[in-house]
């Protein structure tokens, strides 16, 4: 049955308010895309704010030959059986573990299970915590019923569309990125969706990372420019539109470079293709900062995203970024301030934003100073906050309707 309640988002909980939290995603780095690296915040901030987190995760292949921490972890990682993801290197799902998760959490004090997925994995977490009467909340992070239109399946969208519905449904609440998202869900017939935003790290991406020898090592001065991409190199990202907007672009600046950073199953089609282009592999850490500093224009064509970290990353390393207008693009992008947007889907226009965008440097120079600007303002901290104020309206209303059960049954039984 789908939950009844509508919390209202009112004052954070007060400082001595701690939980039990249980934190389900079946991507967790060193996994690399944007729901693990959202995961990481979540899980280790809220942990950081004094929160006692568990995190649920498949087991991945480096953790039977990881070493011990050289301290005790503030966070309780309980790793699963997982299988790969076909296609995706590195990448892997989480099994149904119903069973394991009910013996987990029973008689453990859990005030809160979060999922991230809706995978196997995060499927059996979300009937365990029903069972086991433990409130939950689950994020939408990935537009799977997008996905379909890009592998010829796009006739499964609206049944894809009613699974991830009833998924999230049953759930007290569903968090959302963007606003522009909450609407659209909203009016799909989500219920119970909410706000929580994201953040990004300006100290771990910032243009004092730019490197001169590796724009050496792309054949790169330091007058030529540099095209970016970053992320999955899959069809879902729709890269065949990057690869025109680079074209076009290269047209009026021939000296132009296309740095694509990622792995994915498109890799070597396009490599093969276009083998002018830079491919670097996936990055991560201090070399991803220095891909994403030594770029001087950051080109997102993707049109499946529910927000796009990447945007945010690129912006906060001084890029502009050249995007459709939704997602992180809508949220944070003022189009010829602080970054170029164009209509959803008008592909022609990106292409021609891409043209145009090499004809004064300088604009390119500003723009990327103004997204540095606007980054510096979108930290983790308001992100943790609204999470714990959605959680604690979720426990306090589970909580509330405890207790009026039991004054029910009391009076009932006088």
């Amino acid at each position: 049955m789908m939950p009844s309640y509508q919390p209202p988002i009112t004052a954070p909980p007060s400082s001595d308010q701690r939980w039990k939290i249980a934190i389900v995603t079946e991507t967790y780095p060193p996994e690399i895309n944007g729901v693990a690296q959202t995961m990481r915040q979540l899980a280790e901030g809220l942990a950081a704010r004094g929160q006692m987190i568990q995190l649920i995760r498949p087991r991945q292949p480096h953790d039977a030959s990881a070493p011990a921490p050289s301290s005790p972890s503030v966070i309780d990682e309980q790793c699963l059986p997982g299988l790969p993801i076909p296609g995706y290197r590195g990448l892997r799902f989480g099994l149904p573990a119903y069973g394991r998760l009910r013996r987990l959490w029973q008689g453990q004090g859990f005030d809160l299970v979060y999922i991230a997925t809706p995978g196997p994995l995060g499927q059996t977490a979300l009937m365990a915590a029903r069972a086991l009467d433990i409130p939950t909340l689950t994020g939408f992070h990935t537009h799977f019923q997008r996905y379909s239109q890009h592998y010829g399946i796009g006739w499964l969208m609206r049944p894809i569309t009613a699974s991830l519905r009833r998924f999230h449904n049953r759930s007290d609440a569903t968090l959302v990125p963007t606003a522009e998202l909450c609407a659209s869900l909203t009016a799909d017939g989500f219920a119970n969706v909410h706000v929580f935003g994201r953040g990004v790290d300006t100290e771990r991406f910032a243009p004092t990372w730019r490197s001169a020898d590796l724009r050496r090592a792309w054949g790169c001065g330091d007058a030529d420019l540099v095209a970016l991409y970053v992320g999955r190199i899959a069809a879902e990202k729709n890269l065949t539109l990057a690869l025109e907007g680079f074209r076009a672009l290269q047209q009026t600046c021939p000296t132009a470079r296309f740095v694509l950073v990622g792995d994915g199953p498109e890799r070597q089609t396009l490599q093969r293709q276009h083998p002018d282009l830079i491919f670097a592999g996936a990055r991560v850490g201090a070399e991803l900062a220095a891909h994403y500093a030594s770029g001087d224009l950051f080109v997102f064509p993707s049109l499946t995203e529910t927000f796009g970290n990447v945007v945010t990353e690129a912006m906060a390393s001084g890029l502009p970024v050249i995007a459709f207008d939704y997602a992180a693009a809508h949220e944070y992008l003022q189009s010829g301030v602080n970054g170029i947007t164009v209509p959803f889907n008008d592909q022609a226009a990106f292409v021609q934003a891409c043209r145009a965008s090499v004809a004064e440097r300088e604009h390119l120079r500003r723009l990327g100073q103004a997204a540095r600007a606007s980054a510096l303002t979108l930290g983790w901290e308001r992100v943790l906050k609204r999470v714990e104020e959605q959680a604690g309206a979720v426990i306090q209303h589970r909580r509330r309707q405890a207790e009026g059960a039991y004054a029910s049954l009391a009076t009932s039984s006088d």
